[in-house]
């Protein structure tokens, strides 16, 4: 028989064409099992107890990050702290918030009284429209974090406002540093829903469903806000210290089924160590009490807040 080199390459052609045709097939339905999966993921995530998730953050906001974020942070302080919402002012001012992130730092306290606060605090309001004055005496373990969270549903009730103005509002101290960009990439996969995040106490401890939060900065989803507004939960037990306290009225009220501890990305000041302090570090959301002017400046300096100076012929800094 005579050789056909013809023949031979239609017989190779066209079982060639079936095999590539099956590849197309078993990459499709892989791809179609992939984002099922990845879905799945999701859903699980946001119920289980959760610890440091880094590696789950950076996974899952590419496909969770298509909306907008709306963050309240508030920052309780007392009203004759000028020197310290004035020095916050500038560290969250200058901060760089990504696209598709809202974040609004306002400072919080109860009602003045006295003469020159109601002068000073009213210009700061005209100037900076960054206050919330609570209608309470000041005070640190008879109900000001209550006050505070309970009222933000009727402060922000704007018709023309989105539903919910908030999806997260957090309370923070004036002697921590939030790192906001650190803070909504935190948030990006985690429920909109019934969520409560922050540090976990004890400082050992990263079960988020045992104890509550650290005062350094915990936060809640809106609807808590609007629960603890309507429940009488916490209005039966409002004397205590404070975190506790609200640790108690969300276990109570069987709230924040979704929680995520944020250690070892909030922490306190590396010095003096204790198994609360972590060393300053890149994956880094909070760094709590920081009481003195070389702790701000240490910390500041390593996350080099001032490397976006613009060079300028009116000043020259070394």
């Amino acid at each position: 028989m005579k050789y056909s080199p013809r023949s031979d390459g239609r017989k190779f052609i066209i079982p060639s064409f079936f095999f590539i045709v099956a590849l197309c097939v078993l990459a499709f339905i892989n791809e179609v099992r992939f984002d099922s999966l990845l879905s799945f993921g999701r859903c699980a995530l946001s119920n289980v107890p959760r610890n440091n998730s880094s590696l789950e953050t950076s996974l899952l906001s590419p496909s969770s990050g298509d909306d907008e974020i709306r963050i309240l942070i508030g920052i309780l302080t007392l009203p004759d702290q000028y020197p310290r919402r004035h020095f916050l002012r500038m560290i969250y001012g200058t901060q760089n918030v990504p696209a598709g992130v809202k974040i609004d730092v306002k400072f919080v306290f109860c009602n003045l009284t006295k003469e020159d606060q109601k002068v000073l605090v009213a210009l700061e309001i005209m100037r900076y429209d960054d206050i919330i004055i609570l209608n309470c005496n000041e005070n640190m373990n008879k109900g000001k974090t209550y006050t505070y969270f309970s009222s933000l549903p009727d402060l922000f009730n704007d018709t023309d406002a989105p539903n919910p103005p908030y999806h997260y509002v957090m309370k923070a101290d004036d002697d921590t540093y939030i790192r906001q960009e650190s803070l909504a990439a935190s948030l990006r996969p985690l429920p909109r829903e019934d969520l409560y995040y922050g540090y976990v106490i004890p400082c050992p401890s990263m079960d988020p469903f045992v104890h509550y939060m650290s005062g350094m900065g915990y936060l809640v989803s809106w609807d808590i806000a609007v629960w603890l507004k309507d429940s009488e939960i916490p209005k039966k037990h409002l004397e205590g210290p404070e975190d506790k306290v609200f640790g108690d009225w969300i276990r109570e009220g069987r709230r924040g089924k979704n929680r995520f501890n944020a250690k070892w990305s909030m922490y306190n000041f590396p010095e003096p160590p204790t198994r609360c302090t972590h060393e300053l570090w890149p994956d880094t959301i909070a760094v709590h009490l920081l009481k003195n002017q070389e702790k701000w400046i240490r910390t500041l300096n390593y996350f080099n807040v001032t490397s976006n100076l613009k060079p300028s012929k009116l000043y020259h800094i070394p």
